[in-house]
């Protein structure tokens, strides 16, 4: 970085930088320079990675995303075009995916680029241009849709480490004799997904059901679900083409009403890659209903929203489902149009190390018998408010 000392008027790249701060910035900006350089033990000469890094980490939200902000403006023209985000985003994929060029790599690489471009938003006109840039407003926006993007940039600022924040992609784990070919989830799936959960989240995800391989059942897939008690990923590609699904933080349980946490989201794969978590104003998280005869309570899985119009829902059928805008999440429709029919569904478990262990075979009778009863189906029918 230099030394604290005002550089020779022939360091043009210097004199054209500078003006781009007030005299005062300018002080300010070797003041603390000259302070960072202190603690460094340099000699007043640089300031050290540790001592930026530990810098950086105690700085705001905003103040953190506009130092990504400024690093992503690759020409240095001071406006963030979705030309520099094409190839910031080429270069990621590159480095984590460890693409090769080959022509289906390539291919590959303008798909996932353009799911992710299509989340942006460029609401900033510049003289000289016809393109819009991108906005900081526009950036944070799109950090909050992508936070896989923000996750991997921000790891670049710390020292190298092979198992740093930002880069991982879990292990799948499917029966040898699946063709890989008929699954939904790949790579940048579940990278993209992995930016809204926990590192140890990020291991390793089983594949617990599949429609091409189970057939498109909802007594199957609870079946299958039911002795998972690790949060499951849910992946729908509908005859439209889109794909999109959620993360569901707890078990799929019979219950009469929405539960889980604020931990699942929703999300969106294809033609947009986008994440749309918890806004907290309501508690309409999950929904897991099984064999009830009321119209009122309708049969099938889904996330937000309110009944009858949910963020996300599959039918008790498997074959239609809904998808509405949702305060829940903050969420649009995730299709192209609110009425969805699914061409595919996979659900995922995610196993945590130490965590994936047989559970005692005691559970007899149909599938639906083997769901847990919770307390608030005996409210339904009075039992609990009598035994009061």
């Amino acid at each position: 970085m230099g030394n604290s000392q005002s550089p020779p008027a022939a360091n043009h790249r210097f004199t054209s930088a500078s003006r781009a701060f007030t005299p005062k910035e300018l002080e300010d900006l070797k003041s603390l320079f000259t302070s960072l350089a202190a603690q460094s033990q340099s000699n007043g000469q640089y300031i050290s990675s540790s001592v930026f890094q530990g810098t950086y980490e105690k700085g705001t939200k905003d103040e953190i995303e506009e130092f990504i902000y400024q690093l992503l403006d690759v020409t240095n023209d001071e406006n963030l075009t979705r030309s520099d985000l094409d190839s910031v985003l080429v270069s990621m994929f590159d480095h984590i995916f460890h693409l090769k060029g080959s022509e289906l790599e390539s291919s590959s690489h303008c798909y996932m680029v353009n799911t992710f471009l299509n989340a942006a938003t460029f609401s900033k006109d510049h003289e000289g241009y016809n393109d819009k840039s991108m906005s900081f407003e526009d950036f944070k926006s799109w950090c909050t849709l992508v936070p896989s993007v923000k996750k991997f940039l921000a790891s670049l600022l710390v020292p190298p480490d092979p198992g740093r924040s930002g880069s991982q992609v879990p292990k799948f784990q499917h029966l040898d004799n699946i063709d890989s070919t008929v699954l939904l989830l790949r790579d940048e799936y579940a990278w993209h997904i992995g930016g809204a959960i926990s590192q140890e989240e990020l291991e390793e995800w089983k594949l617990l059901y599949h429609s091409a391989l189970n057939g498109l059942s909802f007594n199957t897939f609870l079946g299958n679900v039911s002795n998972h008690d690790e949060p499951t990923v849910l992946i729908i590609k509908d005859r439209e083409g889109y794909i999109f699904g959620g993360y569901a933080s707890q078990p799929w349980e019979r219950h009469s009403n929405f539960y889980g946490d604020m931990k699942s989201f929703l999300f969106q794969l294809y033609p947009k890659a986008s994440i749309f978590r918890p806004t907290g104003a309501n508690n309409n998280l999950q929904w897991c209903a099984v064999n009830f005869g009321s119209e009122t309570i309708p049969n099938g899985i889904g996330f937000g929203g309110r009944i009858n119009h949910f963020g996300l829902f599959l039918s008790a059928g498997f074959d239609q489902g809904h998808t509405f805008s949702c305060t829940t999440f903050n969420s649009p429709c995730v299709s192209k149009t609110s009425q969805i029919y699914p061409e595919v569904i996979e659900c995922w478990g995610v196993v945590r190390k130490g965590m994936e262990k047989e559970k005692p075979d005691v559970a007899k009778g149909s599938v639906l018998e083997r769901f847990k009863e919770e307390r608030h189906m005996l409210n339904m029918v009075g039992i609990a408010n009598a035994s009061g």
